[in-house]
């Protein structure tokens, strides 16, 4: 019994890695422009496909064609920025919330759509020759690909962190969080700022995406869920705390492993909402958030 639960621990851990990366996507970009972009989900996918088709057509192994599946986020993310979301920068905060999360609905009807033309509602998933591999410990099992979606998560938010914290571009970003109008005033070209910001979200999103392929599947109507469990564990985490952003998203894995094994599959999302609603009636800036002054 210790044994089993102990396992199902482990799981939660290393789905809750998938939960955070994805969260500190979403984070990054509402937490610097204050936009809303509820397709994040369907930018996940995308980088899901992106991983699959390089691995089936190249024979690509998909944590090698990880910078690629990147970079072509990437270039999405450019391209959607200045059609859609540029001429939001400057509306009152208010406003540009609202705006920006009518925006993602579209795109992400649009984006589901396209996916679902291109390559139909297939479940795509990818399997390497070692897929199924794990090494045991103490009768737990830890799964290589897991494993390695949990140590690239980690890579790419202490990434972040350096970055943010050891760069001008890094300060820039957060000197525009802190008052972007003031950031303005000293010379810090605000567009920029949004637009790398929203790339970095963007690229996250395509990170996420590559390694659910490799540990769950893709389709194209799975990016509602996936914005959902960001948005959930952002809130968890509170808005701008990357760390904590992380470790909510491991929080909501354990409590959904935990809730399936005693409860059942059926009670693991509800219980997660209840987490949710919890925190935002009793501490609405999220577990590791601050208090607005």
């Amino acid at each position: 019994m210790l044994e089993a639960i102990v396992q199902n621990l482990v799981f939660g851990i290393l789905l809750g890695a998938l939960y955070g990366l994805a969260a500190v996507g979403i984070a990054m970009v509402f937490g610097v422009t204050k936009f809303l972009n509820v397709s994040h989900g369907e930018l996940l996918m995308l980088g899901g496909y992106a991983c699959f088709w390089l691995f089936n057509l190249f024979d690509l192994d998909p944590f090698l064609s990880l910078p690629l599946t990147i970079i072509f986020l990437l270039v999405i993310g450019a391209a959607l920025y200045q059609l859609l979301f540029v001429r939001m920068v400057k509306l009152p905060q208010e406003e540009k919330i609202k705006n920006t999360m009518l925006i993602g609905f579209g795109l992400s009807l649009i984006l589901q759509n396209v996916a679902l033309n291109l390559w139909t509602a297939d479940d795509r998933g990818i399997t390497t020759s070692y897929s199924g591999l794990a090494f045991t410990f103490l009768g737990v099992r830890f799964p290589y690909v897991r494993l390695a979606g949990l140590l690239i998560s980690l890579v790419c938010l202490l990434s972040l962190q350096l970055f943010l914290r050891r760069t001008y571009t890094g300060k820039a970003i957060r000197a525009t969080v802190e008052n972007w109008e003031a950031a303005s005033l000293m010379g810090i070209d605000i567009h920029k700022v949004y637009l790398l910001s929203f790339l970095l979200g963007t690229a996250l999103a395509g990170a996420a995406g590559a390694l659910v392929s490799v540990t769950f599947s893709v389709d194209p109507s799975m990016g509602m869920h996936w914005t959902l469990k960001a948005l959930i564990v952002m809130v968890l985490g509170g808005v701008g705390n990357f760390m904590g952003t992380f470790v909510a998203g491991i929080l909501l894995g354990v409590t959904e492993s935990t809730t399936a094994f005693f409860m059942g599959g059926n009670y693991r999302e509800v219980v997660g909402l209840i987490l949710f609603l919890l925190v935002l009636v009793f501490r609405p800036q999220g577990l590791f958030g601050q208090k607005e002054r």
